[in-house]
């Protein structure tokens, strides 16, 4: 399956809130991770695809993601997003004495939907918590800790009582979801090697053209299109953090020709690879 991304969260309070400006549709891969995420749509518009369904995003929408799901978002106009990630496990004894508390989590696709309802009346108060406990973790004042754990916990009974639904079936559930997830994984650990669409669509026992559908379902792009993104994003790595030379990036990055690298580059990142290296990389 698609290696997940491992999240460093502080032992003693396993709660990040961060602020991003933009998505850029071309490098946000798709990706998943096991810490519970919220996100908060402060302004402009874009939208979620989880699991291989799309979720349209605006301003004051707030997203749950639950862990193992996979994700990517695209900003379509100036989308700025208030993340929170945490662990379930902080939480562990609130839910002694209220089994349930996770359960927006626990039966997302079932009971709960990935974006709440924003005409629900709650929703409001939502978003004054989700502001709240932002602000919290900015001042970082004696007991903010506290404080935003019990905001949190607010925050999860509130979506408990006023956000479940009466489903008669959960979420769809895009059939070969497995099959891209393995295929994503084999792509991330074996870049130089040199993929073809046919490559790809036999790694899943697929034709051609139901794995091309498929595939852009699932990640928002076509195979080929997500396979030099994904490339790019290592080679900018590489550039940003290392001395290789170009030329070997490139090939270490499934580029076999160094003027085809650089003609890519140019035209997704805006610059050319020397002009991204840092001097002292040079």
């Amino acid at each position: 399956m698609v290696t997940r991304d491992l999240i460093d969260l502080p032992t003693s309070f396993p709660i990040r809130i961060t602020e991003t400006e933009g998505v850029s549709p071309s490098f946000q891969r798709l990706h998943w991770h096991v810490t519970l995420e919220i996100n908060y749509i402060l302004q402009g518009t874009g939208h979620y695809l989880i699991n291989g369904n799309r979720h349209e995003l605006r301003e004051g929408d707030i997203v749950l993601i639950n862990s193992n799901d996979l994700h990517r978002a695209f900003e379509t106009e100036n989308l700025v997003m208030m993340i929170i990630m945490f662990d379930a496990a902080y939480f562990s004894l609130e839910r002694r004495y209220d089994t349930a508390l996770m359960n927006p989590f626990r039966e997302m696709g079932r009971r709960f939907h990935n974006v709440l309802d924003r005409h629900n009346p709650v929703h409001s108060r939502l978003c004054q918590l989700i502001k709240e406990m932002s602000e919290e973790c900015a001042g970082e004042e004696a007991h903010f800790e506290t404080i935003v754990r019990s905001q949190m916990v607010q925050f999860l009974s509130l979506v408990n009582r006023h956000f479940a639904v009466n489903c008669q079936r959960g979420m769809p559930v895009t059939s070969g979801t497995e099959q891209i997830r393995a295929l994503l994984h084999e792509l991330d650990n074996r870049l130089a090697e040199p993929w073809t669409l046919q490559m790809m669509a036999d790694n899943v026992h697929l034709s051609p053209s139901r794995f091309s559908a498929l595939f852009a379902q699932m990640v928002g792009t076509s195979p080929i299109d997500y396979l030099i993104q994904l490339r790019l994003t290592q080679a900018i790595t590489l550039l940003e953090s290392s001395d290789i030379k170009v030329i070997e990036i490139a090939e270490r990055c499934g580029f076999h020709n160094l003027s085809n690298f650089n003609r890519l580059f140019k035209r997704h990142i805006g610059k050319s690879p020397s002009e991204l290296r840092p001097m002292n990389k040079q």
